[in-house]
């Protein structure tokens, strides 16, 4: 029989998607399902961008160009000068979602046997990513105790290696809602100038901020123009995840012409999406002090909940929309599946995200899960109210089975 590549093999499973199948089988059976497990808001696309797909006028659907539209990067361009991040349009290239973005930043700069960089717990594709480039992922562990804040400078600098290439952060952070300070961006700054490594920002979560906070880019960072690499997306902003439209942005000359060679090699992003994204850009500001607002009051509903559980730690996020609740129960992995294959509380369940799929240390995240509070608060509270019921008698069943085997 034909073998699979060893690349395929160490590609890591989702651990947002992979108890789907069960999920699956839990609605078949009647339940409903709160699904706390995947970022898929139900916050309303802006409703420019909808429009401009219903008056879509064309009569052929052509490729656009591989760096996508330039209208479209004009006015991204413009969007970023507007939140004083100042960017031209040939510093700009569309990929299909955030996703290719991260793809191409580390096609270009990981070679075979390089090594990236990431404080821990960790968006799981960034492994995944980092796999598929032919390099590895180094963890540096930040922990629930902090509220999951900046490892110390020192730990990294010991992980560096001559097979670094680069630091990676999402800020603000998935899983955990951390948002990094201007501070603690320059720190990394300095280390990857000392290093002449990269640094590569995540910063698809950057406008959901809370409690008076600001969010610092990369991309303001003066005199890191060589080293820094951001990655932005539609998807989260404007809840237009399936649009599948993100991008890659860096000054670095050599860094975009090489990106664009995987640019070319996929051809084009998404004609019609671009289109609507371009219009997107055009949302009032009044539609997103209402999203916010929303995510505050979700935020504060969740964590206010969740911290009526015994034995729950939580922090309290400071952007995006997730947060890392530590449960007590001795493996997220076997709860989540029970939860969705054996349990029900007056027929409802909830899916969650395990955690340790978001760590690549070995045994980390084991009694975590990631939370995405992107329901509504009344669901968001029933969805507690399963996890309140189920974790007792989880625990006791778990006992029963260890008493048994002895």
């Amino acid at each position: 029989m034909p073998k699979i590549s060893n690349k395929g093999k160490n590609m890591p499973e989702s651990p947002i998607r992979k108890l789907a199948p069960f999920a699956d089988i839990a609605k078949k059976k009647g339940h409903k399902v709160y699904h706390l497990n995947i970022g898929q808001p139900d916050i309303k696309t802006p409703e420019i961008a909808i429009n401009a797909i219903k008056n879509i006028d064309l009569t052929i659907l052509e490729y656009s160009h591989s760096a996508g539209n330039e209208s479209y990067r004009r006015k991204l361009s413009q969007f970023y000068k507007q939140q004083n991040v100042a960017v031209e349009f040939e510093d700009i290239i569309i990929t299909t979602g955030g996703s290719e973005a991260l793809l191409f930043a580390l096609g270009t700069i990981m070679d075979q046997g390089d090594e990236i960089i990431i404080p821990e717990p960790f968006y799981a594709n960034y492994s995944a990513f980092s796999t598929a480039s032919g390099g590895s992922v180094v963890p540096v562990i930040s922990t629930i105790d902090t509220g999951f804040a900046l490892p110390s400078i020192s730990e990294f600098e010991k992980l560096i290696t001559p097979k670094t290439k680069a630091i990676l952060i999402c800020n603000p952070g998935n899983p955990t809602g951390y948002l990094y300070s201007k501070d603690e961006i320059m720190q990394l700054a300095a280390l990857v100038k000392k290093y002449d490594i990269f640094l590569i920002a995540d910063e698809v979560y950057r406008e959901f901020i809370y409690d008076g906070d600001t969010h610092y880019s990369v991309m303001n960072i003066p005199g890191l123009e060589e080293h820094v690499i951001m990655v932005d997306s539609v998807s989260k902003r404007y809840s237009m995840c399936g649009a599948r439209i993100g991008c890659l942005v860096s000054k670095n000359k050599e860094v975009m012409a090489t990106a664009m060679k995987f640019a070319q090699a996929r051809l084009s992003p998404p004609t019609v999406e671009q289109i609507a994204c371009e219009a997107a850009i055009d949302t009032p500001k009044s539609y997103f002090d209402e999203v916010i607002s929303e995510y505050r009051e979700r935020r504060d509903t969740l964590i206010a909940e969740l911290n009526k559980i015994e034995g729950v730690i939580v922090t309290k996020p400071k952007a995006a929309f997730y947060c890392i609740a530590q449960l007590p129960v001795d493996n997220a992995d076997i709860f989540a599946q029970w939860l969705l294959e054996s349990y029900d509380f007056k027929g409802e369940t909830v899916m969650v995200a395990p955690a340790a799929g978001f760590y690549s240390t070995p045994g980390m995240g084991l009694n975590q899960v990631r939370i995405a509070y992107v329901l509504k608060k009344e669901d968001l509270i029933s969805a507690v109210r399963v996890l309140k019921e189920a974790i007792p008698i989880y625990n006791a069943i778990r006992l029963k089975k260890l008493i048994a085997a002895q």
